[in-house]
């Protein structure tokens, strides 16, 4: 089993079909540590680095998920983070989510 935070959910990152999987809303406190990065966007990295209080590095990276692995996302409201945030900015919030593929 391998645990992910990204910033983004596709289709692509599933590794068979048919697949099920489970989402559910999380808080930031329930993302652990030491979840792998695969977050396609340098700013949003910083800015995750700032809100969960360790090192989210940038990797843009395509991975594939299979059964067991747990893909956490911060799904960021509010429009695109200004170039250069390092945190967020009035008005933007993130949403957790925890995709566990079954």
């Amino acid at each position: 089993m391998r645990k992910y935070l990204g910033n983004a959910f596709s289709l692509q990152m599933l590794s068979k079909f048919p697949s099920t999987l489970t989402v559910e809303e999380v808080s930031k406190e329930d993302i652990p540590s030491d979840v792998y990065s695969v977050i396609g966007h340098p700013d949003t990295a910083n800015v995750l680095t700032n809100e969960l209080g360790f090192e989210v590095k940038f990797n843009r990276e395509a991975i594939k998920l299979a059964p067991g692995d747990i893909l956490y996302v911060a799904q960021l409201m509010g429009g695109r983070l200004p170039e250069g945030a390092t945190t967020l900015p009035e008005g933007f919030t993130f949403k957790y989510f925890k995709v566990t593929i079954e």
